[in-house]
């Protein structure tokens, strides 16, 4: 690694390294399509139930974090409201065919986003410390990680979290013992990549998607040590990482 100095890398993984978020769209056109027909009698409209489930499944989020259970249980809230403001008498078997739905979505095959393994095969080989920090439940997650054999980039710096907020960040860094201005945060989410790595002052790269889960869109604060750079594909990371580097290695020797 001569002329540059080493940087320690913290991937997230759904939606930065493989496909997360179009599985849940999937689902949810299945939901707005029976919600509409069940309905059909009251003229409930697909974005009146897509602004009440997401209402319910952010602040749901909030509490629980990333567990499994709350998206299908953010479904059958949405078709209670819904049942309530018409006096439409609900089903059992209607409550039973959306948890199925819900949970459908952590069936879907794992897909590496264009570029994933180029991109973590250069960064590995010019000599940078690589992390995975991802949010959810171990058991689906690890299912995602071993599916993408990322353990072999990633070793036993995997961490896996139920809350990603800037506290589950910090312990990270202390575990590992991470120099701060060597350290960076790459994600596709502002609310749990991006502004905790600019809180813990760490530099960041956002990869800015077409569609994003409201959830994730915040404003950053901009009173930060770290760097921020935005890509809209994940191989253009490691060009900023290796000029960033350089740059770094040349200040030291001056």
């Amino acid at each position: 690694m001569t002329g540059t100095c080493k940087q320690h890398l913290i991937f997230d993984l759904d939606d930065t390294l493989v496909y997360c978020n179009k599985y849940f769209d999937l689902i949810l056109d299945e939901f707005f399509s029976l919600m509409t027909g069940w309905f059909s009698d009251y003229g409930l409209s697909v974005q009146e139930v897509r602004d009440k489930q997401l209402e319910i499944d952010i602040a749901g989020v909030h509490v629980v974090g990333f567990a499994s259970h709350h998206f299908p249980e953010s479904l059958i809230a949405t078709y209670r409201h819904f049942a309530s403001v018409y006096k439409r008498i609900g089903s059992d078997a209607e409550e039973a065919a959306l948890m199925k739905l819900g949970l459908s979505v952590y069936d879907y095959e794992v897909e590496a986003y264009p570029g994933m393994v180029d991109t973590l095969e250069v960064l590995r080989s010019e000599g940078h410390a690589l992390y995975l920090y991802t949010g959810g439940e171990e058991k689906i997650q690890q299912r995602k990680i071993d599916q993408m054999k990322l353990s072999s980039y990633f070793g036993s710096d995997i961490f896996i979290r139920q809350h990603k907020n800037v506290q589950a960040l910090e312990g990270i860094l202390g575990a590992r013992s991470l120099p701060r201005p060597s350290t960076w945060m790459i994600g596709n989410s502002l609310r749990t990549d991006i502004a905790p790595a600019l809180s813990a002052d760490i530099n960041a790269v956002y990869l800015k998607q077409e569609r994003e889960w409201a959830y994730n869109l915040i404003e950053l604060n901009e009173h930060s040590k770290g760097t921020l750079h935005t890509v809209s594909r994940l191989p253009q990371v490691p060009e900023i990482i290796s000029d960033f580097a350089r740059t770094s290695f040349q200040k030291r020797t001056l």
